[in-house]
């Protein structure tokens, strides 16, 4: 009898839940195994809850949802092929539904530190989805009939071609529908504040110290233009998730496979998704290492560098208020201590720095779970999958917790601004090319030792208020060549 003969059962609309307690019997090829009788999962599931109890790191539910995906592109391409009955592929689709939307999460508890590659998550997911079946035909759960969890649910597949394609889709996904697009909005953010600054003069600085001016409009650009080369550049590591194990099997040659099957598999979930996932070229590449993983975390590692310099910034340009630069204002969204009243905090940025130190953390586990993988299979891939979507995650929430609650409401302190402006030194730069370094230099230290303005110290050392308001003119000091200044070396 072939599969498109099989005789159809009827299939029962049971809600998800199992009205059962205490103890089952399930069964794998190692023998039987006692599960709770309100679970889904069978015996390979439980083997692993109990030999892998580790800390408190479960695998992300991410995966699972990924999984559901795997799983009925498969089931689909099976059942066009009559390799699966047709009321047998569609059960498993109908549940694969019910992995996707997250349905069925509380049957997937395994964790993070289980077998490296990740056998016995797959086998987590084809046992609940067969289990999930056998209950919709009115069968017996844990006979594995009418739906078998290697046989149906995993048919022309091996834990080695669909765990590395599930990453890959839970990553992407993770990155293009929440960090990539917290970033834009955080950069936005800072877009706004470029151009209704971009009048406004500020002292720059320099290794700490005072430097020529610009405006405060130019100093956000900076963050404006790091934000866009950081999402350039998450983009372009993230496309390299795109290219899927799936058709490789055990170890990329695609064993037990229908021929074309990885190509049948990646073009259903490229459907099912929206996304433009494809086979990868090389199946070897795919599953002896995680490259592509390892290079879309390193895009997650530069945008945490980017973002920790913009965070950093900007808690010392709020420092103060008293004693500190205090050019930017921020909102008051807690009180800042248990000790000191009216003390307010910079608790955005700091909550972004230690974001970015632990994404930048997490990337040396990823570069060594890379490293580690031998011959045709890499071996490390959940403690990868893991740290991605870990980073991925807290990246996107703080994003948008530092735009909201920080970057937004932002505002200047210009009374700061100016004074700053007024009392600066180093606008003698300007002067520099009309009478020479030295004399420039000269009335810098003189501005300095005796507490005076530049202004004040350069009339003191000789330069005529005529050509000092001519040359030193801060807002054409941040636009060169936009005012009428005197050049070459003379006298005042």
């Amino acid at each position: 009898m072939t599969a498109a003969d099989e005789q159809a059962p009827k299939i029962v609309d049971v809600p998800i839940g199992l009205a059962a307690s205490g103890m089952r019997r399930e069964f794998d090829s190692l023998g039987t195994v006692e599960v709770p009788a309100d679970r889904y999962w069978g015996a390979q599931t439980q083997r692993s809850l109990e030999h892998f109890n580790i800390g408190n790191d479960r695998m992300p539910k991410e995966v699972y949802h990924a999984y559901g995906y795997v799983k009925k592109a498969a089931a689909v391409v099976n059942t066009r092929a009559g390799r699966l009955p047709a009321w047998k592929g569609e059960l498993i689709q109908r549940v694969c539904d019910e992995v996707i939307s997250g349905a069925l999460d509380e049957e997937f508890p395994l964790y993070v530190f289980q077998t490296g590659s990740g056998t016995q998550s797959n086998m987590n997911v084809n046992e609940v989805i067969s289990n999930r079946c056998i209950q919709l035909v009115g069968g017996t759960l844990g006979s594995q009939e009418p739906v078998h969890p290697n046989d149906h649910v995993n048919m022309g597949q091996s834990s080695n071609d669909t765990f590395p394609t599930a990453m890959h889709i839970a990553a992407y996904t993770m990155a293009t529908e929440k960090t990539i697009p917290a970033l834009r909005r955080l950069r936005d953010a800072t877009e706004r504040h470029q151009k209704r600054w971009a009048d406004v003069v500020k002292i720059g600085r320099t290794h700490l110290e005072d430097a020529v001016p610009l405006t405060v409009g130019q100093e956000w650009s900076g963050y404006t233009g790091a934000l866009d080369d950081a999402i350039a550049e998450v983009e372009h590591a993230t496309r390299g998730l795109l290219k899927l194990a799936m058709g490789g099997t055990a170890v990329g040659t695609g064993l037990n496979a229908p021929s074309g099957f990885g190509e049948e598999v990646a073009a259903e979930i490229a459907s099912m998704t929206g996304a433009p996932f494809a086979t990868a070229a090389n199946k070897f590449t795919a599953q002896g290492t995680l490259d592509a993983m390892v290079r879309a975390h390193g895009g997650l590692k530069a945008a945490a560098v980017t973002l920790f310099k913009i965070a950093n910034d900007l808690r010392w340009l709020g420092s103060g208020p008293r004693t500190g630069i205090h050019e930017l204002i921020f909102p008051s969204n807690e009180p800042g201590s248990s000790i000191m009243p009216g003390k307010v905090n910079p608790t955005q940025a700091e909550a972004m720095l230690m974001v970015a130190i632990q994404v930048i953390a997490s990337d040396v586990a990823v570069t060594m779970g890379g490293a580690e993988g031998n011959f045709e299979l890499n071996a490390f891939r959940p403690v990868l999958i893991n740290n991605y979507l870990h980073s991925a995650l807290i990246m996107a929430d703080m994003c948008d917790h530092f735009r909201r609650y920080m970057v937004e409401g932002a505002k200047l302190n210009e009374a700061k601004l100016t004074e700053n402006i007024e009392r600066s030194v180093m606008m003698v730069t300007a002067l520099a090319p009309v009478i020479g370094y030295d004399k420039a230099a000269a009335i810098s230290y003189y501005a300095i030792d005796h507490d005076l303005t530049l202004k004040q110290a350069a009339l003191a050392k000789g330069v005529s208020e005529e050509l000092f308001d001519k040359v030193v003119v801060p807002i054409a000091l941040t636009r060169p060549g936009s005012a009428d200044v005197p050049s070459g070396p003379g006298k005042a």
